[in-house]
């Protein structure tokens, strides 16, 4: 089963139904709508959550618009979401960067 990590804090957010979508740039995992993913704390590698991916659609962060952003966390400026994914996945991020928008149905994992 694919597999996402997500920061404690972001982790906190899809908790408490806060978060909903996530972004993912340079698709490792080949995510498509309906696939069934693992949902893991970065820091510590625990499983914290199944979720089902309900939408899906690609543009390029330079073109993000405001239906972009429901359901995902915001950043106070557009230099701050560059720095952002810049620490997740390198320099190489520009505006024409693609990235997957990937809605989701979360489900709390069992044991917590």
């Amino acid at each position: 089963m694919k597999t996402l990590k997500f920061t404690p804090h972001l982790a906190q957010q899809i908790l408490a139904g806060e978060k909903t979508s996530t972004w993912r740039l340079f698709d490792d995992k080949d995510l498509q709508e309906g696939d069934e993913i693992v949902f893991l704390n970065k820091e510590t590698n625990e499983k914290f959550g199944t979720a089902i991916v309900t939408s899906l659609h690609k543009k390029t962060l330079g073109s993000l618009e405001e239906a972009d952003w429901i359901g995902h966390e915001r950043f106070s400026s557009e230099e701050e979401m560059y720095q952002t994914f810049r620490k997740y996945y390198g320099d190489q991020v520009k505006p024409d960067t693609e990235v997957k928008i990937l809605t989701f149905r979360f489900t709390i994992c069992n044991n917590l």
